[in-house]
C-alpha cells in the first residue's frame, strides 16, 4: 500500500479521532455500567424519554439526534426488556409515545452514576482548563451541522449529502 501525500494521517483525523473516542466511551460505559447491559445510546433514549411526557419516536429523534431507524431499533429492544412501554397518540393514531415501565426508571437511576463516572473518566485525561472546552466544541459542530442539515433540507441533519450522489452528479 503507497502513502500519498494528501492523505490525512489517521492520528490526525477528526473523523476517526472521534469514532475512537466513542469507542472508548462506550467501553468505559459498559465497564461501569457492568451486567445491566445497557447502551449509551439506549441510556440517551431512557433519559429523553424520562425528561418528557410520553414523547413519540418522531420526538427521540430530534431529541437524541439518533436516527429514525436506529430510534426505532433501540425502542423496540428497550420494549423487549421491559424498560418502555409504547402506545398510540390521542392525537395521531400513527404515532407512538413511549413511557418509562417502572423497571426503566429503576434502570435509568442506576445508570445515572455510571454515566457520570463514564464522563468524568473521559475528561480526566484532559487539564482542566480544557475540559470545558471539548465540551463546547463538540457541542459546536452538533448544533451547526444539525442547523446545515435542516436549511439544506437533508433530513438526516447532517448538513452532508452523500458522496456516491454527488459523484454521479458530477458525472452527467
Amino acid at each position: 500500500m503507497t502513502s500519498h501525500s494528501h492523505e490525512l494521517p489517521l492520528t490526525g483525523s477528526a473523523l476517526h479521532l472521534l469514532h475512537r473516542a466513542g469507542q472508548r466511551a462506550d467501553e468505559l460505559f459498559a465497564a461501569t455500567m457492568g451486567e445491566n447491559e445497557l447502551t449509551p445510546r439506549q441510556f440517551a433514549v431512557l433519559k429523553a424519554v424520562a425528561r418528557s411526557d410520553n414523547p413519540s419516536q418522531t420526538d427521540l429523534v430530534q431529541g437524541t439526534g439518533i436516527d429514525r431507524s436506529t430510534l426505532a431499533d433501540i425502542v423496540r429492544r428497550l420494549i423487549r426488556k421491559g424498560l418502555l412501554q409504547r402506545r398510540r397518540t390521542s392525537h395521531d393514531a400513527r404515532m407512538y409515545a413511549v413511557k418509562l415501565t417502572p423497571s426503566g426508571r429503576d434502570l435509568l437511576d442506576a445508570a445515572e452514576p455510571a454515566a457520570r463516572f463514564t464522563e468524568e473518566q473521559l475528561l480526566s485525561v484532559l487539564p482542566s482548563q480544557q475540559r470545558s472546552a471539548i465540551i463546547e466544541a463538540l457541542s459546536t459542530i452538533v448544533v451547526k451541522l444539525e442547523a446545515a442539515g435542516s436549511e439544506n433540507g437533508n433530513g438526516n441533519g447532517n448538513g452532508a449529502e452523500p458522496i456516491a450522489k454527488r459523484r454521479r452528479a458530477r458525472t452527467r
